[in-house]
């Protein structure tokens, strides 16, 4: 009994250290299922098939209108939307959603840049950057696709660029009370033929006509569409 007492520390140590190991290896294992979702081996989707997305302002640049073209990713039932954008203080908002892709092959939503409660509306104002990210599931939930690009909200300026800068496009004339989206569109139309890019798709989708201008070194699919 007193060789008992004599091991019972060591043997409560022990105790402790194993049930520590088998805590650490189990919340590990769950953090890797869950980054899986999102870092696991994704469908490869060629460019001629790849999802058109577009962010369009409205008039009073409250809202975005997404819109999601060509939807063509193999075995999706279901496609997550979430729109994150930055405030002037530093908070960011979101605005997530899911949709049903049942015969369907484009998806449209009118998105809030604030908040209701009530009937009443928050606007958001001084927005200008955020991102727009999309995953494509299937039946059972599994990620199969993700497409994700940043967006530049910009009004009377005189020329409009991608958040990395590495688009810009100068108008002719600098506009007022419009508001302007220049983002990475993923793909281009059904209507393109355009097999391949190495630079962009870009897009610039405004609060109305999209006013003249150029964007020098970069060829066009449509007046507001740029590749290289």
């Amino acid at each position: 009994m007193s060789n008992l007492k004599r091991f019972l520390p060591v043997i409560l140590l022990g105790a402790g250290i194993l049930v520590l190991v088998l805590v650490f290896i189990f919340i590990k294992g769950k953090k890797t299922t869950e980054t899986t979702d999102d870092d696991g081996t994704l469908i490869e989707v060629a460019f001629p098939d790849r999802p058109f997305a577009s962010l369009t302002p409205t008039v009073d640049g409250h809202y975005i209108n997404l819109k999601i073209e060509k939807i063509k990713v193999p075995k999706a039932v279901s496609m997550d939307y979430e729109l994150l954008y930055s405030l002037p203080d530093g908070r960011a908002q979101g605005v997530p959603g899911t949709a049903d892709l049942k015969d369907i092959d484009v998806f449209e939503r009118k998105l809030l840049l604030g908040s209701e409660s009530n009937g009443k509306f928050r606007y958001d104002e001084g927005v200008e950057e955020g991102s727009l990210t999309i995953r494509f599931r299937d039946t059972k939930g599994k990620l199969l696709a993700k497409f994700s690009t940043k967006f530049h909200l910009q009004s009377d300026v005189s020329e409009l660029a991608s958040i990395d800068e590495s688009f810009v496009y100068k108008f002719d004339k600098k506009p007022k009370g419009i508001y302007f989206i220049t983002m990475e569109t993923f793909g281009l139309p059904a209507s393109s033929n355009v097999t391949s890019v190495s630079s962009g798709p870009y897009g610039v989708f405004s609060s109305s006509d999209l006013p003249s201008g150029s964007a020098d070194g970069w060829q066009t699919v449509a007046s507001n569409l740029f590749y290289k």
